[in-house]
């Protein structure tokens, strides 16, 4: 163990050393820059970097930016500078200033709608309120950030949060409640990779398990919280609240001489770092450790500075227990005058803190949230519902559309070929006709595309009108390949680069991206057959609609290519690609695109890879006997 402490310190010197020269780059950058936004910047990065090293002088950054936020009336920076200097008041225990700069945070974020800034102001306001002892309010307030995380869809604070709901609940010695959201909290940050999340989860559940008595479980999830803490490149004083859990759970098994360690741990990283909590907490527990082992006269010193920082700080959170700690220590000292002033000390403590009254309220709090989470589930459920039937009923009319469409069509195209039959020797009037029928067909399809257009206008479900609207794109697509046909020269084949840059404006109109992504054909002219160009054409369509929606996030610039040749051995050879963020994963979007393309590839007997890398690339390779 004196191995992994000896490593841990040195691994948070590298860290320390790589964030002072992160602090002086920053510093010369600050003494050059002329710009308050930039500034602004600057101060709050300065502050964030000298904060794993020394919170006063982090919280000197922060005033230096409210300062200026204020003299420059920027309403952006100055709540998230607010917040900023509430926690470093907090962690200094300055209960009382945290309090007041977080109230302006939340005014300031409010006034910019700021949600996720509201977020995180209700979960810091609850820290304060469980260092007071202030229970329904810090219940109340995490209940609150939860709410906003999960509106949000933010998952590192819906995991979060739950794990703040699960320590007020703790305290309440609601444990089963308690150990649900803790395991629900974990859930959420292994399911989506998040390392702090994840180690502070475990850290959580531990406390559950001890306040439970299951101290073995406590260690064990404690042990695995200390060995994942220094992946995440954390300052040594950060470590103090693992230390001090393990600890904790080595007390409470009675292996009170590694408990020792673990609380010199905590006391040394504090002091370190100033880390006023971490102090506290160390120095109480080493007094109530020497108590367990009979080291009375050396247990007293500690507990009596214990019992001056908290009242100091006014932190009443485990107050009523350190005078109970005072008060034993006297009586085995003999010093039972004393002993029964830290006993009344003790009483009055818990009667003020833990009421019935705190109890129901908690609980009314925590049914309310609870309620309020099944009504927002059924509604959605039943939303969702209504959002199936409505796609089933104009798949189904969509469907009937385009049976008669093809009915109609094949219809005239018999009697087409009837007459053609009576004028064989009329060339020039057969494919006079044959591009009537095509002239026909395309504007049905325009017909579809505008009725498409004039349904998806009527609803107001995002994700219903996307599938129109993708729905209108794709029979768009089939249109130009009819009116190439009629337009063109040559009634059997098509040219497809000519096609292709006719379909991708249009998708380009369609996203209102035509100034901000270019799509490069990089091509030779290439005739193919109508039976081709239709499948190539409703891919190329699925790969631009989706490249532009999720390849270019927050109106970025980009580009898009799109290539398609003759393979030497017969066939062709199809490539879209794009310089876009590079998410992988397959085909994005509601699923229909990537059936629809996977559907149209096996139709051409065909084969598609994609690559992400600086960007992404889908390939695919086509055996077709006949090109055109």
């Amino acid at each position: 163990m004196r191995k992994v402490y000896l490593y841990l310190l040195l691994f948070s010197n590298q860290i320390l050393h790589a964030q002072q020269g992160k602090h002086d780059s920053l510093l010369h950058l600050l003494s050059i820059s002329k710009a308050d936004t930039q500034r602004l910047n600057l101060l709050n990065q300065l502050s964030a970097a000298t904060y794993n090293i020394d919170i006063p002088k982090a919280l000197s950054y922060a005033e230096q930016g409210i300062q200026l936020a204020q003299t420059s009336g920027d309403k952006q920076w100055l709540p998230l500078l607010y917040e900023s200097a509430g926690r470093m008041h907090a962690n200094l225990m300055h209960l009382d200033t945290a309090t007041a700069f977080y109230q302006r945070a939340r005014e300031g974020f409010t006034a910019i709608n700021n949600k996720k800034g509201l977020a995180t102001i209700s979960l810091k306001f609850a820290w304060v309120h469980k260092r007071k002892g202030e229970f329904e309010k810090a219940l109340a307030e995490d209940l609150q950030g939860l709410r906003i995380m999960e509106e949000l869809e933010d998952q590192p604070g819906i995991a979060g949060a739950q794990e703040k709901v699960s320590d007020d609940l703790t305290r309440q010695g609601r444990y089963t409640e308690a150990l649900d959201y803790a395991m629900k909290s974990l859930v959420v940050a292994e399911k989506h990779n998040l390392k702090r999340e994840t180690v502070y989860g475990l850290a959580n559940i531990g406390t559950v398990y001890i306040a439970m008595g299951k101290n073995g479980e406590a260690l064990d999830y404690f042990s695995r919280a200390v060995k994942l803490a220094p992946t995440l490149s954390i300052a040594p004083w950060q470590m103090a609240p693992f230390y001090n859990n393990r600890g904790n759970a080595l007390k409470k098994l009675g292996r009170y001489q590694l408990a020792l360690e673990d609380y010199h741990r905590t006391l040394e990283v504090s002091k370190a770092g100033n880390f006023a909590m971490g102090i506290t907490s160390g120095i109480a527990n080493l007094g109530e450790v020497n108590m367990l082992m009979g080291n009375y006269k050396e247990a007293l010193g500690y507990q009596l500075e214990t019992v001056r920082l908290q009242e100091k700080d006014g932190d009443l959170t485990n107050l009523t227990e350190n005078y109970q700690h005072v008060s034993t220590i006297y009586e085995k000292l003999g010093d039972y005058q004393l002993a029964l002033e830290y006993q009344k000390k003790a009483r009055h403590m818990r009667d003020s803190v833990a009421s019935q009254k705190s109890d129901t309220t908690m609980s009314k709090l925590l049914t309310q949230y609870q309620n309020e989470k099944k009504e927002a589930t059924i509604a959605a459920q039943e939303a969702r519902i209504a959002q199936q039937k409505m796609v089933q009923w104009m798949s189904i009319g969509l469907a009937v559309l385009l049976a008669g469409l093809l009915i109609v069509g094949y219809r005239s195209l018999r009697s087409r070929s009837r007459s053609n039959k009576l004028l064989a020797k009329k060339n020039a009037e057969n494919e006079l006709l044959l591009k009537e029928i095509h002239h026909r067909v395309k504007n049905n399809l325009e017909v579809v595309s505008s009725l498409l257009a004039l349904q998806s206008a009527q609803i107001d479900d995002p994700n219903t009108k996307d599938a129109m609207l993708e729905g209108q794109s794709r029979v768009h697509s089939i249109g130009i390949v009819h009116q190439k046909l009629y337009q063109g020269e040559n009634l059997g084949s098509i040219e497809m680069k000519d096609y292709f840059v006719n379909l991708s404006e249009s998708i380009l109109d369609s996203f209102g991206a035509a100034g901000r992504v270019k799509i490069e054909c990089a091509m030779e002219k290439l005739d193919v057959d109508i039976d081709t160009a239709v499948p190539l054409g409703l891919i190329v369509n699925e790969l631009l609609t989706n490249t532009l929606k999720y390849a270019f996030p927050n109106q970025q610039h980009g580009s898009v290519r799109i290539k398609l040749e003759k393979q030497d051995g017969g066939g062709l050879h199809l490539e879209v690609s794009d310089n876009g963020i590079g998410k992988s994963g397959g085909i994005q979007g509601t699923g229909f695109g990537g059936q629809l393309i996977s559907l149209l590839t096996r139709q051409l007997n065909g084969s598609m890879k994609e690559v992400v890398s600086n960007g992404t690339s889908v390939t695919f390779d086509f055996k077709i006997d006949k090109v055109a």
